[in-house]
């Protein structure tokens, strides 16, 4: 499509690349090498700041009260009115840069620009619709978030119609069926060619009026309903009933006490809603079954209206996919990721359930063996899905060795220091101008690279506050691309749009800057870290981060460096925006760093005691059990993108059922129907394995990579050199196979995808983040 609207949400368009090396590997360029080491450097004055600007807010970053300037740095944006302004300046300016590109034919010159105008205008528009979505999300005023909202509707409203252009589809034809432009082409241009082609062909662009306007239709309805589907997904079950006899006996001495307490003094019988805390303590704690297979049924039951909302989601997607000329919505969404075809997924998942099984079925053994004692009985009993809980609580997520308690501060210190070790990057704490950022608890930070000085800026809002969305997310606000081969002189111009064009023309001028050591000048990115932790006070002082939450904050950051450093030309490749199931490789890689005792060192300013910790963390062997539901989710979201779902008589309940009796290990409940409450087949459509693919494949490049050296600089540069500084801009398996010197991996093929799937993935299932 013209612009990714869904990017800070990762729902990437991969970018398969016809066999055309184009860039060279750093030693053919050249490149100095930097002798490894693994020497643990000491903290810089910058280290110190950071901990100083996270745990001391009061001493910490400035606002300089000299310097007004409005949000990020933009002087107009001072106001909801500027924010609307800057929206109609930019489709005015929009429109004009597509008038210039549909005139293209009409000059040979013009027709070689045809891809960097495309580009353009993809950045024209994200500039300000991916600032809406963050300002819609974050800002505290009603008034910011208005005007965020509308401009961000109004511009996705123009992209609709760019997406299914024919005039721009027919000269993006005529560009690459000419060979002289194609092979002047660069191997990023090439790729961000390929991207608008592709997703062109996917709109029914080349289709009659009438197959087109049922396109607009069908992806309308499923926008819709998918819409519908989701917030139904989270929405509250009906409570359960739970008799007070029922609650005898409870384990947890806490909130199990006080409902045993109210229970007795009422003897009336209490309502417990699926997915609240009294409904997860007796999922753990009541050793009766009855109690736990009442909450378990209430909270996995739809209605006959939820089922058919989902079922029409997925009719439409099937025949959505039909009218283009696909087998299914799973072939069409799975084209141009790395694992191009169904078969290949399942090629991958059946592997992976494979290695998964053997492993799983030992812990379930233990569970029923558990299950038996707790009965006295002499068989060993079934466990039921309403029973791992109970005999196997789940455990909190822990670090691997002893850690006194780490502040928010000095984990980004330890983040800053594992960059320069890895990277030579750090961050570095600047002051803010008035107005720069939306709230004061918003800290800039710039990304410096030793060599090329400041490469980009990430702005973290990492404590909660009312009216802030809740969980972690990063939000790339403004992508790298080159700027000064943009040619705006050759834009078309009419008389007397100036003053509507100038602050779209101010608010990009802002963006563009020189690197040292580097041609040309460049948009640098700029990203936004949201997370809700609890923010520090006088009274308890520092922010201390649960073990989670670091975990989440290291995913986090790989996502935004990334970002730093996927530097490309092009805009529609620039980091993050890569296949979907890549793009979670590096935020998963960074999670694995903190298996580390020489990296957790970094946390502390002097950490050789850290470093020579002994090991205090087991293994749950219950999360191969959740590891094995998860794959068979993945599977279910294949099954229900395939042809099955448009033949007579498909229920998705009956699918569900079947799958679990067939492949699962713990036995679908009758009468249970939980896929309406699997809202991740809305946005994942079809990809949902993306999750499982990437954590595979981090496994493997950590323990082949980083595991025995993972302060090494020269591994940090490997990988810096062959997988982040492309983004987007080269084929995931390419980038895979020069990584892990595996030449077998380049053609991406299903066996490739069986290989992935053999890959032992170290650290089970963990709450998804993106």
């Amino acid at each position: 499509m013209i612009a990714r609207i869904a990017e800070n949400a990762f729902k990437k368009i991969s970018r398969s690349v016809p066999k055309f090396r184009g860039d060279l590997r750093a030693h053919e360029l050249g490149l100095v090498r930097r002798a490894a080491s693994t020497l643990v450097r000491p903290p810089s004055s910058d280290d110190a700041e950071l901990v100083s600007l996270f745990d001391q807010p009061q001493t910490g970053q400035k606002t300089s009260p000299l310097f007004v300037t409005g949000i990020f740095q933009h002087p107009q944006l001072t106001t909801p009115a500027a924010f609307s302004a800057l929206a109609d300046s930019t489709l005015v300016r929009a429109q004009l840069l597509t008038e210039r590109i549909l005139r293209a034919r009409e000059s040979r010159s013009e027709l070689f620009k045809v891809i960097k105008n495309l580009d353009r205008l993809s950045d024209l528009l994200c500039g300000v619709i991916d600032l809406a979505e963050l300002l819609r999300n974050a800002h505290p005023d009603a008034q910011w978030v208005d005007c965020a909202t509308e401009s961000y509707e109004k511009l996705c409203e123009f992209m609709n119609v760019l997406n299914t252009h024919v005039g721009l589809y027919e000269v993006l034809h005529t560009v690459l069926h000419d060979s002289e432009i194609v092979k002047s082409l660069s191997q990023e241009a090439l790729q961000t060619a390929l991207i608008f082609w592709h997703d062109f062909e996917k709109s029914a662009i080349n289709f009659p009026p009438e197959q087109r306007e049922r396109f607009v239709s069908l992806s309308s309805e499923i926008l819709s309903v998918g819409h519908e589907f989701v917030t139904e997904a989270s929405a509250p079950r009906p409570p359960v009933k739970i008799k007070p006899s029922e609650l005898e006996g409870l384990k947890d001495q806490g909130m199990g006490a006080r409902l045993q307490r109210q229970a007795f003094f009422t003897q009336k019988d209490l309502l417990v809603y699926p997915g609240s805390h009294q409904a997860y303590m007796i999922m753990r704690a009541a050793p009766d079954e009855e109690p736990r297979r009442k909450v378990y049924m209430a909270g996995h039951t739809s209605s006959a209206e939820q089922i058919d909302r989902l079922e029409r989601l997925l009719n439409a997607r099937a025949q959505l996919s039909r009218l283009v000329g696909w087998n299914s919505y799973a072939g069409m969404t799975l084209s141009d990721k790395m694992a191009k075809t169904p078969e290949n997924v399942n090629h991958f998942l059946s592997t992976f359930l494979d290695r998964t099984t053997l492993v799983a079925s030992n812990a379930l053994h233990t569970l029923s063996l558990r299950k038996q004692a707790h009965l006295k009985s002499a068989n060993l009993p079934i466990i039921q899905a309403w029973d791992r809980d109970y005999y196997c609580p789940p455990e909190p997520p822990a670090p691997p060795v002893p850690l006194p308690p780490l502040s928010l501060g000095r984990v980004f210190m330890g983040l800053s220091r594992l960059f320069k070790h890895l990277y030579g990057i750090t961050l570095r704490p600047v002051d803010v101008a008035v107005s720069e950022v939306w709230h004061s608890d918003v800290h800039k930070l710039e990304v410096v690279d030793e060599d090329r000085g400041v490469v980009g800026w990430i702005y973290a809002d990492l404590f909660a506050r009312s009216g802030k969305s809740r969980g972690a997310a990063h939000y790339t606000v403004r992508c790298s691309r080159r700027t000064d081969d943009d040619d705006e002189a050759g834009d078309l111009q009419i008389p007397g749009t100036d003053e509507f064009v100038g602050p779209s023309i101010e608010f990009e001028a802002i963006k563009r800057h020189r690197l040292r050591g580097e041609h040309g000048e460049f948009q640098l990115p700029l990203v936004v870290l949201l997370c809700d932790f609890v923010p520090p006070s006088a009274a308890r002082g520092p922010t201390i981060l649960e073990w989670y939450e670091v975990q989440t904050l290291f995913h986090e950051m790989g996502h935004a460096m990334h970002s730093m450093i996927g530097r490309t030309e092009y805009h529609n490749v620039a980091g993050t925006r890569c296949a979907t199931d890549f793009v979670e490789l590096p935020s998963i890689l960074m999670e694995h760093f903190l298996n580390s005792p020489k990296v957790l060192s970094l946390f502390d300013t002097d950490g050789s005691s850290i470093i020579n910790q002994t090991g205090n963390h087991h293994e749950d062997p219950c999360r191969y059990i959740d590891t094995h539901n998860h794959i068979l989710l993945s599977l279910l979201d294949q099954v229900y993108h395939s042809p099955s779902v448009l033949e007579p008589g498909f229920d998705s309940t009956t699918a569900l059922a079947s799958l679990y009796n067939t492949r699962g290990l713990i036995p679908h409940a009758p009468g249970t129907s939980f896929q309406t409450q699997f809202g991740h087949l809305f946005g994942y459509g079809a990809t949902y394995y993306s999750y499982h693919f990437d954590r595979a494949i981090a496994s493997h490049v950590w323990r082949k990579i980083f595991s025995a050296d993972p302060l090494n600089r020269e591994l940090g540069e490997k990988y810096k050199q062959e997988v982040l500084k492309y983004g987007g801009g080269r084929d995931p398996w390419l980038m895979l196979s020069a990584l892990l010197d595996a030449p077998e991996l380049e053609v991406g093929d299903a066996e490739a995808m069986r290989e992935v799937g053999r890959w032992r993935m170290e650290d089970g299932v963990v709450p998804e983040r993106h």
